[in-house]
């Protein structure tokens, strides 16, 4: 199943992950209140092994298509495996028996006569009906060179997408009940009912099951995906859950508290604010193969990185999970390491720190009015490559990051396959951005470095208005840490901050009103992340911009709008994924981005983790949940199997 959750700490419609980028600790409890007694765990036969895994936080629900925070995404890696891992950038598949591709020919794309008021993907990628004037992608057309009007009077072919997924043959569900096919066809018309990823439902004409074991896609005509080997719906056990409407599945418990799976583990407790316990399932389809290699897994709700480090050295946890936030303890962390108290695991990813400069406020929606609108700072190229230059990013890395992650060139990871190893990092060089920041008319008049530049001869600001700008973050002590290294390297070119701390839910509120999505900023600090490994171009496009026209929800929030990008990125959809055309698609985004700097990359986000020194086979990839091998984890003897 195609997932699209982006890590904003904001909503959108594409991908945006609820409010949250990274581990979080949750509110401690209001004076005069007491924490929940700690739980103890229930006790095991003399044989058996057990691991304890500390969150820093509650799962919100194990509803699998609900909008999930990050303890719950741990917690289920032990109650469904897969359906597809996320490796090094590659994906893998767990409950099929390979991979859909042309070579293996569980891929293929045919044609369909197209008939007037049929729905198909047009030349830009919209899903229309097809009638006179409407311009679309004949068979075996995928670029815009080919483009032709549709005239009304011949039924014209275009291509189709036709894709085959093969189910392992010894799944079953916990329950003892055979995993088939039609479980992945209830899924289906689940997210059908509550439209959930309307983006593949809407561009799916037909999804049907073959036999017990198969599935075949087919895509709307002229639906060209990249990521078609992933058009697969997770199974969901039709036995348990047919007999509730979609709208009541996320909060009835057999379905949010104790769902079935297939995974290696199975719910046997969740006491409310202090644990969940699960064990062995033992119709597990590698239950042959020696795993899982616990018998218990133990989740406690440890949202202190104190009271979790304290527990980690007692005993008392055996892995500290992504979700505490050990981002203020790596110096002990790597001291514990150094002598053999802890291992220490870190990792970056798709999530990155973000400075997002207010290029085009909402206000300017309806044309800029400079004696009621705020100046129009950013417009100009040259102010912003000027900032990134005047940002000492590597002093962030260093200083608050302990040198563990690095200043990003573009929205693409370093690691990634379609990275454009062309581009280079705007390193921090104060001279260079003064030059850059006079070129676009901010000068120093007063020949006093301390005082902010002043506009001379900047389209579209006032003359003699200082280079004031405010500053939007999050209040967190990291984020303090990394505004004040920006704002004294600002300074040294001139420009001046006035820096303002928002709770998460200020910062992040929906809506026209909001600072982020209703674009009322000057430089906001932000994270942007997604789940999944595909290069995600569509942040920046045009139609992410929060506006009334899209409920003021999206990625973009800066503002910015090129033809030129978008168009770069349209063109890396129609191609797939080992496609030269695909990877020329994205190298021109981020050439494009490099110039354009429609936000400034600061870091990779780290993920961070440790676990006991006898803990074996855990381990961070920067595409994979934090336990997406749950199954193989053990600790002391068990290591030895």
């Amino acid at each position: 199943m195609k997932t699209t959750r982006i890590i904003l700490w904001m909503v959108a419609p594409i991908f945006l992950l609820g409010c949250l980028v990274g581990p979080q600790t949750p509110t401690p409890a209001p004076a005069g209140e007491t924490q929940p007694p700690e739980a103890t765990p229930t006790p095991l036969p003399a044989a058996a092994t057990s691991l304890t895994v500390c969150l820093g936080q509650e799962p919100n629900s194990l509803y699998p298509f609900g909008e999930l925070n990050s303890a719950a995404h741990s917690v289920l890696e032990g109650i469904y495996d897969g359906p597809f891992d996320t490796l090094g950038y590659e994906y893998q598949p767990v409950i099929l028996s390979q991979i859909p591709s042309f070579e293996n020919g569980d891929a293929q794309i045919g044609s369909v006569n197209v008939e007037d008021g049929d729905l198909i993907l047009d030349a830009a990628g919209s899903l229309v009906r097809l009638e006179a004037g409407v311009e679309f992608r004949p068979a075996g057309c995928r670029s815009d060179e080919c483009v032709v009007t549709y005239s009304g009077e011949v039924s014209p072919s275009m291509d189709q997408m036709i894709v085959t997924f093969r189910l392992r043959p010894d799944l079953t569900w916990s329950d003892g009940t055979p995993l088939t096919a039609d479980d992945s066809i209830f899924s289906f018309e689940l997210h059908t009912e509550a439209k959930i990823n309307p983006f593949l439902l809407e561009r799916t004409q037909i999804y049907e099951a073959a036999d017990e074991q198969t599935l075949q896609w087919f895509g709307m005509p002229g639906f060209i995906d990249p990521t078609y080997f992933l058009n697969f719906w997770q199974p969901v056990p039709r036995h348990l859950w047919q007999d509730f409407e979609p709208s009541e599945l996320p909060d009835v418990d057999i379905a949010a508290r104790m769902p079935v799976g297939w995974g290696p583990f199975m719910i046997e407790e969740w006491t409310p604010n202090q644990q969940i316990i699960l064990t062995k399932n033992p119709y597990y389809f590698r239950a042959e193969d020696g795993y899982p290699k616990t018998d218990q897994i133990i989740f406690r709700f440890t949202p202190d990185p104190d009271m979790a480090l304290s527990e980690l050295i007692a005993g008392r946890c055996d892995i500290l999970d992504p979700t505490i936030n050990l981002e203020n303890h790596v110096g002990l962390l790597q001291e514990m390491e150094a002598t053999e108290q802890a291992q220490i695991f870190f990792t970056t990813g798709m999530s990155i720190e973000w400075l997002g400069l207010g290029i085009v406020p909402a206000s300017y929606d309806n044309g800029i009015d400079l004696r009621t609108d705020r100046a129009d700072f950013f417009s100009d190229t040259y102010t912003r490559q000027g900032i990134a230059y005047c940002l000492d990013r590597q002093s962030v890395v260093d200083h608050i990051l302990f040198g563990l992650t690095t200043v990003p060139s573009s929205y693409v990871p370093v690691e990634h396959p379609v990275f454009d190893e062309d581009g280079s990092v705007i390193p921090y060089d104060p001279e260079v951005g003064i030059s850059l920041l006079e070129q676009a008319g901010w000068l120093d008049e007063d020949d006093d470095p301390s005082t902010p530049r002043r506009a001379i001869n900047v389209r579209g600001v006032a003359y003699n208005l200082p280079l004031e700008l405010t500053y939007y973050t999050t209040n967190s002590t990291q984020r303090r840490q990394v505004t004040d290294i920006l704002e004294r390297s600002l300074s040294e070119c001139g420009i001046g901050l006035t820096v303002e701390y928002l709770t998460a839910n200020d910062l992040y509120s929906g809506g026209s009103t909001g600072l982020l999505f209703g674009r009322q900023f000057d430089l906001a600090e932000y994270a942007l992340g997604v789940d999944g490994i595909e290069p995600p171009c569509r942040w920046f496009q045009s139609s992410e911009i929060p506006s009334e026209v899209n409920g003021w929800r999206g990625t973009n929030v800066t503002g910015f709008s090129s033809e030129e990008y978008d168009a770069a990125c349209r063109d890396a959809g129609f191609f797939f994924r080992d496609e030269t055309e695909y990877l020329n698609a994205y190298r021109q985004t981020q050439i494009i981005f490099a110039d354009q700097l429609p936000a400034i990359p600061l870091f990779y986000r780290l993920q961070i983790a440790a676990a006991r020194p006898d803990v074996c086979q855990f381990d961070l990839d920067p595409t994979a949940d934090p336990l997406w091998n749950i199954e193989a984890i053990g600790s002391g003897a068990t290591c030895q199997n």
